[in-house]
């Protein structure tokens, strides 16, 4: 039973090495032929031993898929190593249009707009650009405008093993926050509740 489980260990360890890239667990487990509970035990164990040992790879999970990448306390020495540039920072602008995309999601870069207040077509695309936003349909109203939706480069950049655990912001479910409505603008629900109260004639 050991000599399996590591051999199960080793197996995993093969296919996130070579994916270099998330997978999902319903993949590794048709390959692997075990139940995603058996493999989920698996996975979570070699997270823990890489932290827990301070390796150079960390195993990190990213709604249901998994991948292998390098501990962030050697990104200096990795980046020297590669002469890569460090990443610029995202803007202020850049993470107002993320953090209205990751709260609201799905949503339309007219949404966007509106919350903001500004024409933010080309953070919209800087965002694409660097992989933390992506296309994931229309939405079906005249014009049929983009929807888009976080990434998961956005979840692992910015540590987050899902959507859950984004922090929660005050007053995101009051009454009076904006909403994408049914012909894609933006639906004040104050003006909606005092319209509603106003007696007929």
């Amino acid at each position: 039973m050991t000599m399996e489980m590591k051999e199960l260990e080793s197996a995993v360890e093969g296919i996130l090495f070579a994916a270099g890239e998330p997978v999902d667990i319903k993949r590794m487990c048709m390959a692997l032929d075990v139940d995603r509970e058996a493999l989920e035990k698996v996975l979570q164990g070699l997270s823990d031993y890489y932290a827990y040992e301070r390796r150079g790879i960390r195993l990190i999970r990213m709604e249901d898929s998994w991948q292998l990448c390098s501990a962030p306390d050697y990104a200096d020495v990795i980046r020297k190593a590669f002469e890569i540039r460090k990443p610029a920072k995202l803007s202020q602008p850049a993470l107002e249009v993320l953090t209205i995309i990751a709260y609201y999601q799905p949503t339309t870069k007219a949404y966007v707009e509106q919350v903001r207040g500004v024409d933010s077509a080309y953070t919209v695309g800087l965002l694409q650009e660097r992989g933390l936003i992506e296309e994931c349909g229309r939405l079906q109203v005249p014009g049929r405008p983009i929807l888009y939706r976080t990434t998961q480069k956005f979840l692992r950049s910015f540590h987050l093993s899902s959507l859950e655990e984004l922090p929660e912001i005050p007053g995101l479910e009051s009454e009076g926050q904006l909403r994408l409505g049914e012909d894609g603008t933006v639906v004040d629900p104050a003006a909606k509740a005092e319209t509603a109260q106003t007696p007929e004639a």
